[in-house]
C-alpha cells in the first residue's frame, strides 16, 4: 500500500538534510511546482534524480505524467528508487542509472517537461542533449543557474576562484544558448540559487 506523499517529503527533506544531499531549496519549490503546472506535461524528462524528491513533486503536481529520470550515483539511485516505490509512484517512474550524456540517445521523445539538476559544468551539453526529445511546446527549467551570484548580477564582476571557474562558466554559456536559442523564450528567476525557465514557442 502506498504511504503518504506528503509524510515522504518531509522524511526526504530530513534524509537529504542527514546526508548532505542537494534537493530543491524551499525557496525554489512554489516556482517549480508552478511551472511544472503551466507546463501540463503528460510525459517529463528530469537530468539528476538525487533520492527522488523533485520527481515526487513533479509526479503529485501532474497527477497524469510519467517521468523519465536519470543518476550516476548508485546510492542515491537506490534511495530515489525506494521513496518512489514507497509513494506508490514505481509505474510512473522510470530510473536509469548512468550518465546522462550516454543516456539521452538512447530515448525516445517526445518530452513535455525537462528539469536540469545535475552537474552544473555540464548543462549546455544537457541543452543540446534533449534538444531532438522535445515536444513542440515543451518547456526546460534548469536549476541552480547564478550559482550563489557567480554567474551574473552582483558578484559575477570578478573572475570566479578556481575550484568553481569550470561550473560558472558553463552555467554563463548555458543562459547564452537558452536566451540565443530562437525557439524559446526565457526568464531567469532568482528564487533559491537561480532557475531559467525556457518556453519553446513553436
Amino acid at each position: 500500500m502506498a504511504e503518504n506523499v506528503e509524510d515522504l517529503l518531509r522524511e526526504m527533506e530530513a534524509y537529504a538534510r542527514a546526508h548532505e544531499v542537494p534537493i530543491l531549496t524551499e525557496a525554489a519549490r512554489p516556482l517549480y511546482l508552478r511551472t511544472v503546472r503551466e507546463a501540463s506535461p503528460r510525459r517529463i524528462l528530469e537530468i539528476g534524480t538525487a533520492i527522488g524528491y523533485s520527481a515526487m513533486l513533479a509526479l503529485r503536481e501532474a497527477p497524469g505524467a510519467e517521468i523519465v529520470t536519470m543518476e550516476r550515483d548508485a546510492a542515491l539511485f537506490d534511495a530515489a528508487r525506494s521513496f518512489l516505490r514507497r509513494a506508490g509512484y514505481a509505474e510512473r517512474a522510470t530510473l536509469l542509472s548512468g550518465e546522462a550524456e550516454k543516456l539521452l540517445p538512447t530515448l525516445s521523445g517526445p518530452f513535455d517537461f525537462v528539469f536540469i539538476d545535475a552537474a552544473k559544468s555540464r548543462y549546455p551539453d544537457f541543452w543540446l542533449g534533449v534538444q531532438p526529445l522535445l515536444a513542440p511546446r515543451a518547456v526546460v527549467a534548469a536549476d541552480n543557474v547564478l550559482f550563489r551570484g557567480l554567474v551574473e548580477g552582483e558578484g559575477s564582476e570578478e573572475w570566479p576562484k578556481h575550484s568553481y571557474r569550470t561550473m560558472v562558466l558553463q552555467l554563463r554559456e548555458y543562459l547564452r544558448l537558452v536566451r540565443s536559442a530562437p525557439d524559446f523564450q526565457t526568464e531567469v528567476f532568482p528564487e533559491g540559487d537561480g532557475m531559467a525557465v525556457s518556453r519553446r514557442n513553436e
